[in-house]
This record gives structure tokens, sequence and C-alpha cells, in this order.
């Protein structure tokens, strides 16, 4: 055979190649690891830092020795703690100067199979009393720790939920009773818990394995439920579907209703789909992978031909909120009454993790949603900027902790630092 005809074959055989594994290795490899860059260090404590807030508050460093900070929590005495999924490990921040910065980092647990949702709860007490910093309110919680109590902390590692005998005043987690079991592999590791409002069960997020794919393991793309107090491994129940990626959930202070963020697929494009805010009802069908946004059909990935709309309700429910693609959006909280400016009251705060396909970099901020008199959510204004600088990404805003007093956490797994943000006037 010619030379010049073999290669002609071998670069056919590479260009089906690349037209066969290219999408695979976009949505798998690359987007599993963006922004390898090693991001800059922060000020040091006289240096001044790059975020903008809004005029009447103000952004501290609370630690910068965070590596791949992630889920934000109270234990039962009111002590920070923190999930470091990247490193394995669970950690306190206590702050027993009250000078507003952590004292030390202590290690609760090592060794995890990227641990990422955590919840603190004491028997018999039927309430929950910190969560994985999703927006509930009554923080710090020390008058719930009291003697008697069994208190456990739950902590959800990408394989497995775990539930521990915990001791807030050594910072110390034993016998681990395992509780669950989740499915491993693919493109979404985190597991995130939130109780219930009505104390009997546990929440749990549990993203897709894919970017758009019909799932095999039933319990991806899911809300799922466990019944408290968990003494035992169980399955736990589903509690709403399609949904992609919804790292984070929130209960809304005054309707008692579930709250959630979600991510969009790739390769649509630079703005389409939308990311969502959901408001998730027990039982629900969220679109994903044939629907997305305000009910529209992906015959991108779905090329099926129906007599209906297969995108309608009562059999999907469309977003609440329809955000910019790609925005990332991670930690979700709503703004209490207590310390905070009343034109905020109830305002949602979402964390946006930041693009990493995009041919704009978008995202990258924290936002506030405002609601008018009725309730409906309105144009959502930047809250905290300032993660991006001259084009370079410095830091990735994850999760967000807001606490009566106009005080305020946030989590940043690129930093590797946690944030105080706080009222001045």
């Amino acid at each position: 055979m010619p030379t010049r005809t073999i290669a002609i074959l071998l670069l056919s055989l590479a260009a089906i190649a690349l037209l066969w594994f290219g999408p695979h290795v976009y949505r798998n490899v690359i987007g599993a690891v963006p922004l390898a860059k090693s991001p800059p260090a922060l000020p040091a404590d006289d240096g001044e830092l790059p975020f903008k807030v809004p005029e009447g508050f103000a952004v501290s460093v609370y630690s910068d020795d965070t590596p791949g900070a992630r889920v934000l929590a109270r234990d039962v005495k009111g002590t920070l703690v923190a999930s470091l999924m990247s490193e394995g490990r669970i950690v306190a921040l206590p702050d027993k100067d009250g000078d507003k910065k952590a004292d030390r980092i202590v290690d609760i647990l090592t060794g995890l199979n990227a641990p990422h949702g955590i919840l603190f709860r004491c028997d018999p007490i039927r309430e929950p009393v910190a969560s994985n910093g999703a927006g509930e309110f009554g923080l710090p919680a020390e008058a719930s720790a009291q003697a008697g109590n069994d208190c456990r902390m739950y902590v959800a590692e990408e394989d497995v939920l775990q539930s521990y005998a915990y001791d807030p005043d050594t910072f110390t987690a034993t016998l681990p009773k395992t509780l669950a079991s989740f499915p491993t592999g693919g493109r979404h590791v985190t597991r995130t818990l939130l109780a219930h409002p009505d104390g009997t069960r546990l929440l749990i997020a549990v993203g897709s394995s894919c970017n758009a794919c019909n799932e095999t393991d039933a319990r991806n793309a899911k809300i799922l439920a466990l019944d408290f107090p968990g003494s035992a491994f169980d399955e736990p129940a589903e509690f709403a579907r399609g949904l992609r990626n919804t790292v984070f959930m929130a209960i809304h202070p005054v309707t008692g209703e579930l709250w959630g963020t979600d991510m969009g697929r790739d390769l649509l494009g630079d703005d389409v789909p939308p990311d969502e805010v959901n408001i998730i009802k027990e039982g629900g069908n969220y679109g994903w992978p044939i629907c997305y946004g305000k009910n529209i059909h992906d015959n991108v990935f779905d090329k099926n031909t129906y007599i209906r709309n297969p995108c309608m309700e009562p059999f999907e429910t469309p977003s609440y909120i329809d955000l910019q693609a790609h925005s990332a959006p991670l930690g979700l909280a709503f703004i209490p009454e207590e310390g905070w400016p009343e034109d905020y009251w109830f305002d949602l705060l979402v964390a946006y993790h930041g693009s990493w396909n995009r041919s704009v970099l978008t995202g990258y901020k924290i936002v506030r949603i405002p609601f008018d008199s009725g309730g409906n959510p309105l144009a959502p204004v930047d809250f905290m900027t300032g993660f991006m600088k001259d084009g370079e990404v410095i830091g990735r805003p994850v999760d967000i902790l807001v606490e009566p007093g106009g005080t305020m956490f946030v989590s940043d797994d690129r930093a590797g630092a946690i944030y105080r943000i706080f009222r001045t006037e």
C-alpha cells in the first residue's frame, strides 16, 4: 500500500477516534480537573482583600488553611466545622479567643472518600441543631448540647453515609455506623445532607454520573430520603428525581419549602441550558436528562418523537428561577431578619462557583436574589465579587452559612479559605 494512502487512512482513523471519544474526554476528563493552576496567595493580615461587598459590609479571612473547603456547619456547641473534600478530612475551626478567626485547625476525621455533607443532630431532640450550612437559622447552637443527649455527626462521602458519636469538647468522632451506600464513579461525586423540616428524615443529594444520559443506577440524579435517627444500614427512598446536580439545598424559613440549586448540562453552547434554582416537592420530576429550564425539551440528547410535549406539567416540573448558563450555582441560603438590613430579609443568596468550559468566563461570585411584595423572584444582584482578578480566577465560592446578627461565612475550595462577611454599621 502506498505511503500516502497509509497516511490518509491513519488520519481518517484519528479523525473518527476524535469524533467518537472527544465528547467523552471533554465531559469526563477536562471537566473533572478544571483550573488546575494554583491560585495566588491571599494577602497577609494587613493586606487588602480583593472582594467587593455592599456598603455597610466587610470581609475578613476566618481561615486560609482549609484546602478544598466545601460544606460549612456549626457543631452542637457552635464551633464551625468544614469538609475538606479534596483532602478527605472533616475539620473543626474553633475561635476560643473570640477574635473572629480560627485559632487552629483540628482534624475530626481523616482518610475519607471525598467527604462533603455534614450534619449534627442530638436525640431525643427532634430538630437538627446544625446542618450543611444551607441556611437554617438559630445558630450557634450552644443550648442544644444538653447533657444526656445522644449527639451524632452525620458525614456523607462519595460512596457511603456514616454517623458518629461526637464530642464537641474534644472534637472527636467515634463509633461509626454505616447507614447507606451511594453509587461511585462518574462525574458528580458530592453527597450533601439536609434535615427535612418534619424532623424525621435526612435528605441526601446525589448527582448524575454523566453530562446527559439515562442512568443505570436508580440512586443517581436524585434527592434521597432516609429516616432518622438512623441506627442501622438502610436503602434511602426516592424523594425527588430529574435533578442533574443539585449539590446544595435549603429550607425556606417562612414556607418550609425545600429549595435547591441545579447545574444544567454542558455542550449546548455558552448560554444554554440555564442553571436553575428549584422549589423541590416530594415526588417531583425536574426533567433531566430530557428537559431543562422552563420545561424545554433537550432534543440534542433525546431525539425521540412524541405525540405530546414530553416536558410539561404535571409530568415534569419547570425550574423556579433560571440562572446564567454555566454559572455553576452551589450554596444557597435565605437571609434572616435578626441583624440584617430590612430590605434583605428572606432574600436568597446563591454562590456561583464559576464556569470551566464557557468561551467567556461567568460566575465566580455570590448573588442576592430579592423578591417582590408578591414573593416573585427579581433579577439577581451582586453581593460578593472579586473571585476573578484581571481575567484570572483566584477563588471559587462554594457554601454559604448565614447567621443572625448580620454575619455569614463562605467557603472557597480554590483558595482553600473560609471568609467571614459581617455588617459594619
